[in-house]
């Protein structure tokens, strides 16, 4: 059993490769504005990029990208992604108002929330990404537990006016912060009727979990997705991990792209490659544990397999006579390309491109 203070779950086992067949409902592919973050464009910009690319969708995973939040502005954004065929997911931060994330730039929580249901009326969305923040928060006063009944209760607090919306909120887990019981736990305990998932398997890894297993642990309560590939391997302190484009780590994407089209029908895959950047997850020191303290043993026997597994990476330095910021900017979408083109022509659960 996983006993969390608030919530004690079974652990759930493995699956083989034929557990789930594939859908006849395909995966729609979108971009994640966060993958071409060098760009510094504006939602605009981004949305023409993603018609260039021929997406199903788009995630701006923040409000920053809207240049307004004025009902003419957001509509002339909907009236363009409409022309192609497009939708929007988006996301309004962190709603723990203790976590290192919180910003109070858009305003306390439930100010958050009420902005949310605007932006997501206007773009016809049925779901908000939100968030607690990140690995630091299993660190601060109460811990992860703490966090996650902070965001309980601000989504509690608001459930007439979301059921009124007809929209979920998303919960993230978000750089490391929470694993999918914790996730699952916020789910259940808000209600599933206006709560769901925003998955990211790439943060899993970072939560020491299997993408693999936090699909079928969050599957079918996923509204949104946010992917890149992985490495991992056996470091001095414990591990280190690297994201990389789709199809140049260690994930079977024909698998988790097959498991997507059935688990979550509809949920988008949004490409979100960040790349050439090592993370340490240093739980050979003690001091680690302190986040983690009702984590057995036994829930990271599939995490040590994977670092077992994995081979170390390098990181690509620019020539010296290129220019650190253009080398970036070019980097971000080769890795994005790439990670199209692999989905496109290896993975069939995906949907083709648009005409």
């Amino acid at each position: 059993m996983v006993t969390l203070g608030l919530v004690s779950l079974p652990l759930m086992s493995g699956f083989s490769r034929n557990d789930i067949r594939l859908n006849e409902q395909k995966v729609p592919i979108g971009l994640d504005a966060h993958a071409v973050r060098g760009m510094r464009w504006n939602a605009r910009q981004l949305i023409d990029y993603a018609i260039e690319l021929k997406m199903d969708s788009i995630l701006f995973n923040s409000l920053d990208y809207f240049e307004s939040l004025e009902q003419a502005y957001l509509t002339s954004l909907k009236k363009a992604l409409d022309e192609h065929e497009m939708s929007l997911y988006f996301g309004i931060g962190s709603l723990s108002i203790n976590s290192t994330s919180f910003s109070n730039k858009f305003g306390p929580p439930k100010e958050l929330i009420q902005r949310g249901l605007r932006v997501a009326k206007i773009f016809e969305s049925k779901s908000v990404n939100c968030k607690i923040g990140s690995i630091a928060d299993r660190y601060t006063d109460g811990g992860i537990v703490a966090r996650m009944e902070e965001i309980i209760r601000e989504l509690r607090s608001m459930r007439s006016q979301i059921q009124d919306a007809d929209v979920r909120f998303a919960v993230e887990n978000h750089a490391g912060d929470m694993r999918s019981e914790e996730v699952l736990h916020i789910i259940e305990t808000v209600g599933t009727d206006i709560s769901g998932a925003m998955l990211d398997p790439g943060n899993s890894v970072w939560a020491m979990e299997d993408p693999m297993h936090q699909l079928e642990k969050l599957g079918k309560y996923t509204l949104c997705t946010s992917v890149r590939d992985h490495n991992i391997w056996e470091s001095a302190k414990g591990a280190t991990f690297q994201w990389t484009a789709l199809g140049e780590g260690s994930m079977d994407l024909k698998h988790y792209t097959n498991h997507m089209s059935t688990l979550c029908p509809g949920a988008p895959l949004h490409i979100e490659t960040i790349s050439n950047r090592p993370n340490e997850i240093p739980f050979l020191e003690e001091t680690f544990w302190e986040g983690y303290p009702d984590l057995k043993a036994a829930d990271l026997l599939d995490f040590y397999r994977m670092i077992r597994n994995g081979k170390p990476m390098t990181q690509i330095v620019p020539p010296a006579d290129k220019d650190t910021e253009l080398f970036e900017q070019e980097q971000q979408k080769k890795e994005l390309v790439k990670s199209i083109n692999y989905l496109r022509t290896t993975c069939p659960a995906m949907k083709n491109y648009k005409k």
